[in-house]
């Protein structure tokens, strides 16, 4: 797989099988991210398992769209990643996120690829209001990161 367009890690003190029931909860991670709103398990899912559906309900201030994502890795304690699709079927990106256990707990890495077609950026720079988008995730994952390592280390006790 070639190198991700944006990438940051920090480390967390709780457990990967913390960390890991985060990230493979969609819904809970809306509440955790920048852009993510809210999702909805979709084809009667409840939770996350490889070829799992679910669809992203996006929001950048006034701007709102929806996405559908398909779970590609659920490898509890290693690695959550996801394919995410325009409701349309146009290829988006990938989301990963891997975890690797530590002396005082885990290094989280959540990394996502770029996979829209050239002919469909300026389509979505206009829905999505981002022209950088490769920056715009860089700043969004650092934020995210940041809230998951709170929200894991309070469930850690």
């Amino acid at each position: 797989m070639d190198e991700p367009s944006a990438a940051a890690r920090t480390e967390v003190h709780a457990s990967p099988e913390v960390v890991y029931a985060l990230v493979s909860d969609p819904p809970r991670m809306a509440e955790l991210t920048e852009e993510l709103a809210r999702v909805s398990w979709l084809d009667g899912a409840r939770e996350a398992a490889v070829g799992v559906r679910f669809r992203g309900h996006n929001r950048i201030a006034w701007r709102r769209w929806s996405t559908t994502a398909t779970v590609t890795d659920a490898e509890p304690g290693r690695r959550f990643a996801f394919e995410v699709s325009s409701v349309a079927g146009i290829p988006v990106s990938r989301w990963q996120y891997d975890i690797e256990q530590t002396g005082k707990g885990c290094r989280v890495e959540e990394s996502t690829w770029d996979r829209r077609p050239v002919w469909f950026l300026p389509f979505a720079n206009l829905v999505t209001g981002v022209r950088d988008r490769a920056e715009h995730n860089r700043h969004n994952i650092e934020r995210t990161l940041s809230r998951l390592k709170a929200a894991a280390e309070a469930a850690h006790g």
